[in-house]
């Protein structure tokens, strides 16, 4: 069927097709008389075909993908090398969220209204950008955060040593650091820094490109959604006194998220995962290089 074929290989130069598309050349073809786009809709549907949407994946080479994503997660269960953690042993996502711009609305916002949604202008100009640096205690479900100029690996120890110089993180037994591989926190160099700087302080990497695992991340979602959209701040002050206030709101109410992704689950995705990539007919070491992450074939975009 055309519409399984893309349109590169039969020479149209389309990324992806559309119904209309589909009508022209199916004529143009001869492949069919004269026909509508809605028909041809009709008989996309009636296979569920939709050749106008497309998902993003990606392949990631970590040879290490289990063990890393398997600590994480045992840590979340309160579990570290196969024992249980102590009641004096916390464990802590962590990461931050760059540029969060202060865009000056070039005209106020306005409050809803009866049938009408919150009216904001798009014309603005810029602020200045900070990072938002945070701390999340998985299982006290207690945000520690701070603004910062920039990322680097000054301001994520910065952050540590905020956290670490407070009960009781200070006198635990220990306290496990989850963190992506970006740049402030990359690799054995980070993991020595911080334990040099804090003996009771254990650096524990997510694999790569699996920043889902972080639960930080999920902080992050709340925070873009509740302080950062609409972004419309006069300044840089009121963007950090909004997300210092928005903590203390957060710390007030907030619960454990109900992390339900276990090891089992994992097993499970490896397992889609490799039967995703021997679908594509990729190289024969990719079905070991496909222990990716979800988000790497999730995306949808229409």
């Amino acid at each position: 069927m055309l519409a399984c074929r893309l349109p590169a290989e039969t020479g149209v130069p389309l990324a992806r097709w559309s119904c209309p598309e589909l009508a022209t050349e199916l004529a143009a073809r001869g492949i069919t008389g004269p026909v509508s786009a809605s028909t041809v809709r009709r008989w996309l549907r009636g296979d569920a075909l939709k050749p106008w949407q497309y998902q993003s994946w990606i392949c990631i080479t970590d040879p290490e993908f289990r063990p890393k994503a398997e600590r994480v997660l045992d840590l979340y269960a309160r579990t570290w090398q196969g024992r249980p953690l102590g009641d004096d042993e916390y464990v802590t996502s962590a990461d931050e969220k760059t540029s969060i711009q202060a865009c000056c609305r070039c005209y106020p916002i306005l409050a809803p209204g009866q049938a009408r949604a919150m009216p904001v202008n798009h014309t603005y100009h810029r602020g200045g950008a900070l990072a938002y640096l945070a701390a999340y205690g998985v299982h006290r479900a207690k945000v520690f955060g701070r603004c910062e100029p920039r990322t680097g690996i000054d301001p994520f120890m910065n952050l540590v040593a905020q956290v670490m110089a407070q009960e009781p993180y200070a006198s635990a037994k220990r306290v496990f650091w989850v963190v992506d591989n970006g740049s402030s926190h990359r690799g054995k160099a980070a993991a020595d820094r911080l334990a040099a700087a804090f003996p009771n302080a254990v650096l524990v990497h997510t694999p790569v490109h699996a920043s889902w695992v972080n639960q930080v991340e999920i902080f992050f979602s709340v925070v873009q959604s509740k302080v950062a959209s609409p972004n419309d701040f006069t300044d840089l002050n009121e963007v950090e006194n909004r997300l210092r206030a928005f903590e203390d709101r957060y710390n007030a109410a907030a619960q454990p998220f109900q992390w339900k992704f276990t090891n089992c689950d994992l097993d499970d995705l490896l397992a889609r995962l490799d039967r995703h990539t021997a679908d594509h007919q990729q190289e024969p070491s990719a079905a070991a290089a496909a222990r990716s992450t979800p988000e790497g074939f999730t995306t949808q975009t229409t």
